[in-house]
């Protein structure tokens, strides 16, 4: 997920915290309700691909036509959720390309899931990364109203690295979903079969093609890492947390030597006090590797 993600769910950074903006908070809200509903639809429940897709095609229209959304709309819970995001859209001026985006990787996760198509490299993950997470970075940067193109390519960078850090923490969850996301390439570098069945590696074979995966999110934290920098009051101080917190479960996986397909670590209560001190001696990225390493 990206800077925002639920308490629930299992998932680590909270959205609308005590941190986020007021102002924002509705949009925030609005935004995530959204994006949970369909990523639910795409990942929830017994329904057929098709069912799931047709449901997401809905949203699609509902969103591309606001008029005809809400003659058309017969599910209450989502035609609540698109006036909802029709407010903070209008309220902000929000652009509505990121939510599509968001909507494509939905749809692509259903349409691959159901043909057991799995990604063939690292180009083709980032690709999903750049859809499914990058938006959300986007948007709330649109409602800082920062605009910088270096200070986009370092959110994408964050979205795109706590994506990643999600996908290995849900290692073991994903499987038994039949969601797949360690490339091919991947698996062949480290002398794995890439058309076996993914239930049928081993915790130990699979460690270090997570632990490169590891790497490639480290990689990308650090390329984001300045950017809170950039950012004045409680926004700055949010996106310090969440970069703090990804760093953490980050190092989680990396404890457990990437075996995440049976065990999924996380954060705890015990880790608030460390992440707020080190968030607030957040430092430029040149400290990234002596910030990660005295983190461990």
């Amino acid at each position: 997920m990206a800077w925002g993600s639920a308490v629930d769910h299992n998932e680590n950074f909270p959205v609308a915290s005590l941190l986020c903006p007021p102002a924002w908070r509705g949009a925030v809200r609005a935004l995530y309700r959204l994006a949970r509903w369909a990523d639910d639809v795409a990942d929830e429940g017994h329904a057929s691909p098709s069912e799931r897709l047709q449901r997401l095609q809905a949203l699609r229209a509902a969103l591309l036509d606001p008029r005809a959304a809400a003659a058309s709309v017969t599910d209450a819970t989502l035609a609540a959720l698109v006036a909802d995001w029709q407010r903070a859209q209008q309220q902000h001026g929000l652009p509505q390309e990121p939510v599509l985006a968001l909507l494509e990787a939905f749809e692509q996760d259903v349409r691959w899931r159901a043909s057991g198509r799995r990604y063939a490299d690292e180009a083709e993950l980032l690709d999903y990364c750049r859809r499914s997470a990058n938006p959300i970075g986007r948007l709330l940067l649109h409602l800082a109203g920062q605009h910088d193109p270096a200070a986009q390519a370092e959110s994408d960078a964050i979205c795109s690295a706590l994506q990643l850090i999600n996908l290995w923490q849900d290692l073991g969850p994903d499987v038994a979903r039949g969601r797949w996301y360690l490339p091919d390439a991947w698996l062949l570098a480290h002398g794995l079969d890439p058309q076996r069945p993914p239930d049928r590696f081993s915790a130990d074979e699979l460690a270090p093609v997570v632990l490169q995966g590891c790497a490639l999110a480290r990689s990308l934290l650090r390329r984001g890492w300045a950017l809170p920098l950039r950012l004045d009051g409680r926004f700055g101080w949010e996106l310090r947390l969440v970069l703090q917190g990804g760093l953490r479960v980050l190092q989680r996986i990396e404890a457990l030597r990437g075996r995440t397909l049976l065990q999924r670590p996380r954060l705890h209560p015990m880790d608030l006090p460390r992440l707020l001190w080190r968030a607030v001696w957040h430092r430029p990225p040149a400290a990234f590797e002596e910030i990660a390493e005295s983190c461990r």
